[in-house]
């Protein structure tokens, strides 16, 4: 076994070999930094030059490229607030309020060690997977995924915000738009009212897209200004290097459950990153800074995504069943070499096993390293006023969108999640919970489906799921109890009687009470439509609308009586520009994407820097870069 190990090493540090790493590394650094490309797109692009070369030579090129793309995708979520995938969320959230408060630095720091950290688990599995991961992939089934999985929804309900009843909301209503489309466990089309378009769904890459980058260039935009309210530290980085240090136990954790949902097949980095950074967060004794620049959600949560994509190659090679997207492309260019994964794939090539772990591994450490060394430098970034830095991130946001579907409705709907996004964010309604719940409903239904037809209710009965739902009832306990004590605390410290200045400042009406009121339509609406599904179809939306609707009802309530903040509507600054936003992406069907891709970037750049007159050249380099991107991508915009 050794004697493999030592002569993978040997034969991957060929020079032409570490050559094809560093350019798989390369081009997965800068692909990592584009919205809705990751991981896919970067095995994707860079597969058909991978099959010209050597089995050795092309796989470390995938390998390389996977390595890193997702720890440069923390450089985008960090300085500019826009996840490029949904699993980089967690560190959108509080990584840019770190870099808000002059703190990208350490922000840079502490993710690019984490992530390397979390690598490193993963390749380590990796290695230990030959006698551990089967025996324990098979012992889990269709009802203990299942389980795993509301675990990890229980988890997400109670993310960033103190009320559970927002979060739960939240949750159930990204659970119920998962559902639209046609349903796994029946031919049948949901929610789709005869428009083509949702036939498959929304798009994960849209959805994550809007409610947070297309969200936070809103708000950043009409606040005006650089990303950095306070001065930038060059010395930052090392406290994030501390922070590592002092959150060890956060990133172990946040690397075994990485671990986990990386040996999982098809569950993949989304759902794992973002219930690391709910378990950093609910463990926590002190949640003060909890979604306002807390580091140990960011440091759980880029260990997690790392473990995970590095295990996801557990599955696909001992089963031959991808563990995630990124892991498909790679299972294909396998078969493609004339390997065929399956149980007896290590013993026959032991060898080229520990190519892939050597590979992984090396990409984890060279790519953070790389990465980490420039984030002092990179971080400046933060101190140039916002509006140059949005004109090409909006841009790079539209190419992304447009390349989940190929279809102009891309950017519509992106325009939707991308208000929706900003209200909640506007509301302090937790925008986490919902992408969890759309990412997990896929796994939540299939698996609830496989369970019910093969075991009927007793899969309840099961040890296993019995336990899960204890630490699901005992997860929520805690959350209604922590909730309580702080509801608790702030009425004990407010004045028996509000000034007239503090009502007038509150009324009832505001972003919190309208979105409670679409909620409201939403749940009842689909609770409506969902009787007249087949039974096997209309399951998992009455699931999550049902306890939705009494959820809004309970939040609604709780608005028109005042024990919800109501807040203010946002400022008349960021409405203009989802005005602006809007009336470009409507127009691109009558003058094309370019067109109006250049007359907006001038009007986002004279009505938000000083610029002025030369918003003109700078709007036609960015459309000319963002040209140049979409021919090298072969994206074929309209």
């Amino acid at each position: 076994m050794w004697d493999a190990a030592g002569s993978a090493l040997i034969a991957l540090f060929d020079p032409f070999r570490m050559l094809m790493l560093f350019v798989g590394m390369f081009a997965g650094g800068i692909i990592g930094m584009l919205p809705g490309l990751g991981g896919i797109g970067a095995l994707s692009i860079l597969l058909p030059f991978a099959l010209k070369l050597d089995p050795f030579s092309g796989l470390a090129m995938l390998l390389g490229a996977t390595g890193i793309v997702y720890t440069s995708d923390t450089i985008a979520a960090i300085l500019f607030g826009t996840p490029t995938s949904a699993s980089s969320g967690p560190t959108a959230i509080e990584g840019f309020a770190m870099a808000r408060r002059g703190e990208a630095g350490r922000a840079l720091g502490g993710a690019f060690l984490a992530s390397m950290i979390g690598g490193l688990v993963g390749a380590v599995v990796l290695t230990l997977s030959i006698p551990i991961a089967g025996p324990l992939v098979l012992a889990l089934g269709s009802a203990e995924l299942l389980m795993l999985a509301i675990v990890g929804l229980a988890y997400a309900s109670g993310l960033v915000g103190n009320s559970p009843a927002k979060g739960i909301l939240s949750a159930s209503l990204g659970l119920f738009l998962g559902t639209v489309g046609v349903a796994p466990s029946a031919p049948e089309l949901r929610y789709t009212f005869d428009f083509p378009y949702l036939l498959d769904g929304f798009a994960l890459t849209i959805v994550a897209l809007g409610l947070f980058g297309v969200a936070e260039v809103i708000v950043m935009l009409g606040q005006g200004g650089a990303i950095a309210q306070e001065k930038f530290k060059l010395s930052g980085w090392m406290e994030g290097v501390r922070d590592v240090g002092r959150n060890w136990k956060v990133i172990s954790m946040g690397s075994f459950i990485g671990v986990i949902f990386g040996i999982i097949p098809a569950i993949g980095a989304t759902a794992s990153t973002w219930i690391a950074y709910g378990q950093a967060t609910a463990t926590a004794k002190d949640k003060s800074m909890v979604g306002k620049g807390d580091p140990r959600g960011m440091l759980a949560a880029e260990g997690a995504n790392n473990a995970t994509i590095t295990t996801d190659l557990v599955p696909t090679l001992l089963f031959a069943v991808p563990g995630g997207p990124a892991a498909a492309v790679f299972l294909g260019a396998l078969f493609v070499y004339g390997y065929f994964p399956g149980p007896r794939f290590v013993a026959q090539n032991l060898d080229l096993m520990f190519l892939i772990v050597w590979s992984s591994a090396l990409s984890a450490i060279i790519g953070a390293a790389i990465c980490f060394a420039a984030s002092p430098w990179i971080a400046k970034l933060t101190r140039i006023d916002f509006g140059l830095v949005a004109a090409p991130l909006i841009a790079v946001i539209l190419l992304g969108s447009f390349e989940a579907k190929k279809t102009v409705i891309d950017f519509t709907t992106l325009l939707g999640f991308g208000v929706l996004g900003w209200l909640m964010k506007r509301a302090q309604w937790p925008r986490a919970p919902f992408l969890v719940g759309f990412v997990l409903t896929d796994p939540i239904e299939r698996n609830f489906w496989l369970a019910y037809q093969l075991h009927g209710w007793s899969w309840l009965k099961g040890p296993i799921v019995m336990g899960l739902i204890a630490v699901i009832v005992i997860h929520i306990a805690i959350t209604f109890r922590r909730a309580w004590i702080v509801r608790k605390e702030i009425a004990a410290a407010a004045p028996v009687t509000p000034s007239p200045a503090t009502t007038a400042s509150s009324p009832i009406f505001g972003p919190g009470l309208l979105l409670s009121v679409a909620a409201l339509v939403i749940f009842g609406l689909g609770i409506y439509l969902a009787l007249d599904f087949a039974p096997d179809s209309r399951l998992v939306p009455l699931l999550a609308a049902i306890p939705g609707l009494l959820v809004t009802l309970t939040v609604l309530i709780q608005y028109l009586r005042g024990q919800l903040p109501a807040l203010n509507w946002p400022p008349f600054a960021e409405a203009r520009q989802i005005a602006f936003l809007a009336v470009a992406i409507f127009a691109i069907p009558f003058t094309g994407f370019f067109p109006v891709l250049g007359v907006y970037l001038v009007v986002l750049l004279w009505t938000c820097t000083s610029l002025r007159y030369w918003s003109l050249p700078y709007a036609a380099l960015v459309t000319a870069a963002i040209y140049g991107l979409s021919r090298a991508f072969n994206i074929p915009l309209p």
